[in-house]
């Protein structure tokens, strides 16, 4: 069945970025969220993404507000009993994801795909909770997603093979590149990425160097974009903790503990850019 509709459930970053890719690819988005702040600051960040396209001449004002017009705002998931596909971008909470796949499941068609942007969070968990595993996978934008180009599409126990061939399509027309990973912790992205900036933690609390040193080191001597800090900082510290988390609880691997210098900033709400400290202060 052709897919037309896309419902996208939560209006934070990342969820207000793949409804913004979506739109421009000639979707009609439904964006949910229950708070009606979350989608006011969803629709001026995309209006603002967009913006930025055009006066880069990457696309035209009039395409721009063609996919303005085919994203629309809901504050109930009872608004997407209709969508073709769904994206879950909500806060990573296992439980909370859980009751969004049992409400979508039992309100959507049931032949709709289901997919969690989950970054660390088990995939046949989340299937489990609905009557359609094998039409539940994951699909792991990286931030920003209007600007990155992976996706990490993530096969849960029961994913049939037809539900990832679908996925893979859409990344496609998203123009987006499809990787795909086996349901454990972390995935790829995050059972590589997380470890490096827990040991970068682990360098500043014993004293190895400062956060500018060591970012320093990682950008001039290993080619990186940006420093492991720098981006934790990008990320939220917060989340880095809960995808550490679930490794080390899902690992069981002491080598994933996440460091206590991490868990202090973020128990003082020092989470990064979103707080305005972190490692750096913005």
């Amino acid at each position: 069945m052709a897919i037309r509709r896309i419902g996208v459930v939560g209006a934070g970053t990342m969820g207000n970025g793949i409804a913004q890719v979506f739109a421009q690819s000639g979707y009609d988005v439904a964006l949910v969220d229950a708070a009606a702040a979350a989608l006011d600051r969803a629709k001026t960040t995309i209006e603002k993404s967009l913006g930025k396209f055009v006066e880069k001449g990457k696309m035209t004002g009039a395409d721009r507000d063609a996919a303005l017009g085919r994203l629309k705002a809901f504050s109930s998931l009872d608004d997407l009993a209709d969508v073709d596909y769904a994206v879950e971008a909500i806060a990573e909470n296992l439980d909370a994801k859980r009751g969004v796949f049992a409400k979508l499941d039992a309100i959507t068609r049931p032949h709709v795909i289901l997919t969690s942007n989950t970054s660390s969070i088990s995939i046949t968990t989340l299937g489990a909770a609905t009557k359609r595993p094998d039409r539940v996978l994951g699909m792991h934008f990286m931030n920003p997603v209007p600007l990155m180009t992976l996706v990490e599409l993530i096969r849960g126990q029961a994913t049939s093979s037809e539900s990832m061939a679908v996925a893979t399509e859409l990344c496609g027309k998203l123009g987006k590149t499809p990787i795909e990973a086996a349901d454990y912790p972390g995935f790829i992205s995050n059972r590589i990425l997380m470890p490096m900036i827990n040991e970068a933690v682990y360098a500043v609390m014993e004293g190895v160097g400062t956060p500018d040193a060591i970012d320093t080191v990682m950008k001039l001597g290993m080619n990186h974009p940006m420093g492991p800090l720098t981006l934790a900082d990008f990320i939220g510290l917060d989340v880095c903790l809960a995808i550490l988390n679930v490794l080390h609880e899902g690992m069981g691997d002491p080598k994933y503990r996440p460091c206590p210098l991490l868990r202090r900033l973020v128990a003082a709400g020092h989470l990064g850019r979103k707080s305005g400290k972190g490692f750096y202060t913005y």
